[in-house]
């Protein structure tokens, strides 16, 4: 078994560098500088034709897009170690689809939303009416996370899964980034501050 991690620091391979960190398998980890344009190099492209990270091989295997990456890695060594459920059953169901709605539902509210305030982004391209829709989406996916946590310590149930680990690192940087207060979702904040104090996670988030 061997698995090569191409990453780049303040991504969303962060989010499979924590899943990685969890799981406790070995690696090799290879980091790409995007600024000098490594993601477009033959040897990279020849890997990942899109050119970005994450992007992981495995046994020869390569794979791209974070959450085809997140269930490979949970079928293929997340049972076993209790951070994903077994196949067949109710909470793989869900556990599927809370990590899809978080990468397709908040990531994309959550850029929409970035790309019409941040500073990263010219002013021309800001929109005042889109960057309210997207505010107001984004309050409304928090109601419902809040919701779905209530009498949960974790998204399927007691038990913190990958979906978790996805899901809390896209908010856990998204939401400060994004200068949004999520202090009436009082089941999200429980949530997110326990996986972010999970030993795994916090090693992960601090390497660079």
């Amino acid at each position: 078994m061997s698995i090569t991690f191409y990453y780049a620091p303040q991504s969303s391979a962060g989010r499979i560098r924590v899943s990685l960190a969890e799981l406790d398998v070995p690696y090799e980890a290879v980091r790409l500088d995007l600024r000098a344009g490594d993601q477009r190099k033959p040897d990279f492209l020849a890997i990942n034709p899109n050119g970005k990270v994450p992007t992981l091989v495995i046994d020869g295997t390569p794979m791209f897009e974070s959450v085809a990456i997140q269930i490979a890695l949970g079928e293929r060594y997340g049972v076993q170690k209790g951070l994903w459920p077994a196949p067949g059953t109710p909470e793989q169901l869900m556990a599927l689809t809370w990590l899809v709605w978080g990468q397709v539902s908040v990531t994309g509210a959550l850029f929409r939303y970035m790309g019409n305030t941040s500073e990263y982004f010219p002013k021309e391209m800001h929109n005042e009416k889109q960057a309210e829709q997207s505010l107001a989406e984004i309050h409304d996916l928090l109601r419902i996370l809040d919701s779905r946590l209530e009498g949960r310590a974790y998204l399927t149930g007691e038990r913190c899964t990958l979906a978790d680990l996805d899901l809390a690192s896209v908010l856990g940087w998204g939401l400060p980034a994004a200068k949004i207060d999520f202090s009436e979702q009082k089941n999200v904040k429980g949530w997110l501050g326990r996986i972010m104090e999970r030993p795994a996670v916090k090693a992960a988030m601090a390497e660079t």
